[in-house]
């Protein structure tokens, strides 16, 4: 698949996901938007798809001609997506002990981390055969994995 046929996709699918999103919490607005921590979670979920999508659409902006505009709204999203998801992380454990993301949820700061790792040394993907927005696009794709099993488990709690 084309690279920026990837972005393309995972931008309209994220920016999809959080037009769904919306719809869900404004019909769950009495149960989940009462107290802070349902509301916190909301908003995580939320930040979830909005951050990959965001990030998605600088990398067809930017794409492989003009890399500085991709990688610096790759680093300051991941290091939103970063502060926010360890903000979250005890609360899904609070709020969710057995869960299977709540048990696990240190992967998504992780793979931020790793998404603002390669875009600031974005020739490092190179060396394994991978060009850089491969690279950031095995990630994003992780951390939409990731947003699928928060929504989830918050839904399903």
């Amino acid at each position: 698949m084309d690279i920026s046929t990837f972005y393309a996709i995972t931008s309209a699918t994220c920016f999809g996901l959080v037009g769904l999103w919306w719809s869900v919490v404004k019909d769950k607005q009495e149960e989940w938007l009462k107290n802070e921590a349902t509301r916190r979670l909301a908003g995580g979920v939320y930040a979830s798809f909005l951050i990959p999508g965001v990030m998605s659409l600088a990398a067809q902006i930017g794409g492989t001609e003009s890399s500085l505009v991709w990688q610096i709204v790759f680093v300051i999203a991941s290091w939103t997506g970063f502060s926010y998801s360890s903000k979250l992380i005890q609360l899904t454990r609070e709020v969710n002990p057995n869960g299977a993301f709540s048990k696990n949820s240190w992967v998504v700061p992780a793979l931020y981390l790793l998404v603002a790792f390669f875009a600031v040394f974005a020739g490092l993907p190179t060396l394994i055969g991978l060009q850089p927005l491969q690279m950031e696009g095995l990630l994003l794709s992780g951390l939409i994995l990731c947003a699928h099993g928060m929504a989830w488990e918050f839904m399903t709690r």
